[in-house]
């Protein structure tokens, strides 16, 4: 496994509009930053979660990719305890494969990357939860889904800050970020907002896969509507003032 962290920690630079980005952060400070990010994106992730939940009738949401494993997860194993881990584990494995299928080629070292990137993201996705579905009541008054509805929002500025974060630190990458940079960089010229719209294609092919199984689908509303709008944003707001002089290391979007 420590070979496998070197290796990708040694990545190959690739230029980027005629530079290279090179690292300039010690391996020790890169899996600290990374670390950090992976516990602030999985809370922000089961907040979002907990409150659109927590909410009756449900209108909040949660982040679109967050949402749509949730309800595939439960409606292919069940809404039981151990359902959260598993979903963001193998639907985020399953998205690798499809990043390895777009990349043509089977790269061990990025899918490698991807795994050591969800074992922990699943693991602290379940255990926020399992904490927090203990400690947040259904919200049964108007200040209570008033204070709801700003933890949710509150949850989508935790993914977008840890998304800044450990993209800059680049070690590894959340499949569906990885999917994201693919799509943009070898077959959108760039163009992020078209990336974005066709990085969600797997998700709603899993939202509409679950609406089938269990005649529904939960966790879509205000707060997805709201990551959508202002995800990036905050991504882009947390680059210049969260860790401001944390750069972006070794960038690598592809040929």
């Amino acid at each position: 496994m420590f070979k496998l962290f070197i290796a990708i920690y040694q990545q190959e630079k690739v230029p980027v509009q005629g530079q290279v980005a090179e690292r300039t952060i010690s391996l020790t400070a890169s899996w600290a930053y990374f670390a950090l990010s992976i516990v602030i994106n999985s809370m922000g992730n089961v907040l979002t979660l907990v409150t659109s939940s927590h909410v009756h009738p449900q209108f909040l949401g949660s982040a679109y990719w967050t949402a749509a494993e949730n309800n595939l997860g439960i409606a292919v194993l069940g809404n039981n305890s151990m359902t959260l881990f598993w979903a963001f584990m193998v639907l985020g494995m399953l998205t690798s494969v499809l990043n390895a299928i777009l990349m043509h080629k089977w790269d061990w070292r990025r899918i490698g990357g991807n795994f050591i990137f969800m074992l922990p993201f699943s693991i602290f996705i379940q255990w926020f939860s399992d904490i927090f579905n203990r400690i947040m009541p259904d919200a049964t008054t108007l200040p209570m889904i008033i204070l709801y509805v700003f933890i949710n929002f509150l949850g989508v500025a935790f993914i977008g800050t840890a998304i800044s974060i450990y993209q800059r630190v680049n070690l590894v990458l959340h499949p569906a970020d990885d999917l994201f940079q693919i799509i943009r960089f070898r077959y959108c010229h760039g163009n992020a907002t078209i990336a974005m719209w066709l990085s969600y294609i797997p998700p709603t092919i899993m939202a509409i896969i679950a609406a089938f199984m269990q005649g529904g689908i939960y966790n879509f509303g205000l707060g997805t509507l709201f990551a959508l709008a202002f995800q990036g944003a905050i991504t882009g707001w947390a680059d210049r003032y969260i860790f401001p002089k944390l750069k972006h290391q070794a960038l690598d979007i592809g040929n």
